[in-house]
């Protein structure tokens, strides 16, 4: 029977990325997708600006920049002003706008290059978990087989057979409005970014490579839980025409779609030697374009994790804090997607004035419009600190803290396999504290950032997260204090002097 450490249905983004970053650590990895080919009909076609830092936390971020269109403003339910991007605290204050199906590319390509089996035309149809290995059961072009594994990762969508199988529950509510999308030709395009909100209903409209475009839209007949039939080309044309005035001369539709607002949240996100990640752990109405991001960060949280566990470095229960971790942020994305889908359908007296209420918000309160943008971009995950004592920085996202003498961001300091300790000091008292699976980095930053002020020491996550930060001024304290944070991070007992109690050093 072949034998790897990890099988991960579903080779989608969500699974491509959580194989290179287990490959990253020297895991060994088959991805089993059904698929034969890559769907070129892409449901997801943005990549939101933590999207961008996650993935120049790995090196790929120029060649979605190179390609990608660049989008400095965001939307919350289509409200007519729009979130502004461009004053975030990030390297990419912008969306980038790239289809889903050049992003599976990029990803399967990077996944290859780092050893793992990407096998097309496969797929999982069940398992066997024993105490120490789970065998899978899968089918591919010359008929059943097995793989033998210590994990199991359920990257398999929203119908996920490892989901199913695992006996997790999937709980939430089902569809109660249809929205609608086409991809077509136009004779006489709109500008870029057209939209419009009426009593007749509301559309978007934007621009795809090869001089194509993706209209999306709502409209009052899309309440209901009746299956209408497919989609038509005259359907389309109908809606365009009543809600924005013209059909701008559409033709040659290559796809044709509807889709539904049902919101539903996997209760456990791991149980024993199976995960799930992406639409397998979550499902929800498409607002914002923020699921496959979500996904990939789902992976981006699991991959280290998973791999220390399987690499014998991982610290007690660390595995299983990728469900504390990312399972609120679920709910946050169940919640969020809610709330605009309630005022994507807002054709009512009552429900124009709220959107327009709302709008007029963003305009005038900066202080809401960079909470919306923040829930947008992911910008503003952060995950809760075990210790109540613990610096505020503990579990926020690290911004790319450039150090003054390399000239070097933290974004490109950072590896899958190990933390990164920033040692902040005028001496570098921390210098020798490096090691397999710790980097240590010294010196100046050029700007210190909201929250950073004092903080002379902070030990960075591989996903990008702060384990640790330390204000202690003195020298002697400061050193026992990150020696504890690195012995909890790596799961081994505290040196003598060192006070996990006092994690921040205050």
């Amino acid at each position: 029977m072949e034998t790897q450490q990890v099988v991960i249905a579903g080779g989608g983004p969500v699974g491509l990325w959580l194989a290179a970053e287990l490959r990253l650590n020297g895991v060994s990895v088959a991805v089993l997708e059904q698929r034969t080919e890559i769907d070129q009909r892409s449901k997801a076609l943005t990549v939101h600006p933590r999207g961008v830092e996650v993935l120049a936390c790995r090196g790929l971020h120029q060649r979605f920049l190179g390609e990608a269109l660049k989008i400095s403003t965001g939307h919350f339910a289509n409200l007519a002003d729009r979130l502004d991007l461009s004053v975030l605290d990030t390297p990419y204050p912008y969306t980038l706008f790239i289809p889903q199906a050049r992003t599976e590319e990029l990803f399967e390509e990077h996944a290859l290059g780092l050893g793992a089996a990407v096998r097309r035309g496969h797929r999982v149809t069940g398992f066997t978990e024993r105490a120490d290995s789970v065998t899978v059961r899968a089918e591919g072009p010359d008929g059943p087989y097995e793989i033998r594994a210590e994990y199991l990762a359920g990257c398999d969508g929203v119908r996920s057979v490892v989901r199913e199988a695992a006996g997790l529950a999937f709980p939430g509510t089902p569809s109660t409005h249809l929205g609608w999308l086409g991809d077509v030709s136009f004779d006489n395009p709109p500008q870029p970014g057209f939209s419009s909100f009426t009593e007749h209903g509301g559309l978007m409209i934007v621009p795809l490579p090869g001089d194509r475009w993706r209209i999306a839209g709502t409209d009052p007949a899309g309440a209901t839980t009746v299956w209408p039939g497919d989609f038509t080309m005259e359907e389309l044309r109908r809606k365009t025409i009543s809600i924005a005035g013209d059909d701008f001369g559409m033709r040659d539709p290559s796809w044709l779609s509807r889709f539904g607002n049902a919101t539903r949240l996997a209760a456990h996100y791991r149980l024993g030697r199976v995960v799930l990640a992406g639409d397998a752990a979550h499902q929800h109405c498409p607002t914002g374009g923020v699921g496959m991001n979500v996904g990939v960060q789902d992976a981006f949280n699991l991959g280290w994790k998973l791999a220390a566990t399987l690499n014998g470095w991982a610290s007690d229960g660390l595995l299983d804090t990728y469900h504390t971790d990312r399972h609120p942020i679920g709910e946050q994305l169940m919640e969020h997607s809610r709330a605009q889908t309630c005022l994507f359908h807002g054709f009512t007296p009552e429900g124009l004035a709220l959107r327009s209420l709302l709008s007029r918000m963003i305009s005038r309160s900066k202080e809401f419009s960079d909470v919306l943008a923040g829930r947008l971009t992911a910008l503003d995950v952060a995950y809760p600190a075990t210790d109540t004592r613990a610096h505020p920085l503990t579990g926020v996202r690290a911004p790319d803290l450039v150090l003054t003498a390399t000239r070097t961001g933290l974004f490109a300091l950072s590896r899958a396999d190990a933390y990164l300790l920033l040692d902040l000091t005028a001496r570098g008292v921390l210098a020798d504290r490096g090691e397999e699976r710790i980097t240590v980095r010294g010196g100046a930053i050029d700007r210190v950032p909201d929250g950073w002020e004092g903080v002379r020491a902070a030990l960075i996550r591989p996903d990008g997260h702060v384990a640790w930060a330390g204000t202690e001024q003195d020298d002697v304290r400061l050193a026992a204090l990150a020696d504890a944070a690195l012995a909890t991070a790596l799961g081994r007992r505290a040196p003598s002097g060192g006070r996990t109690g006092q994690a921040d050093g205050s």
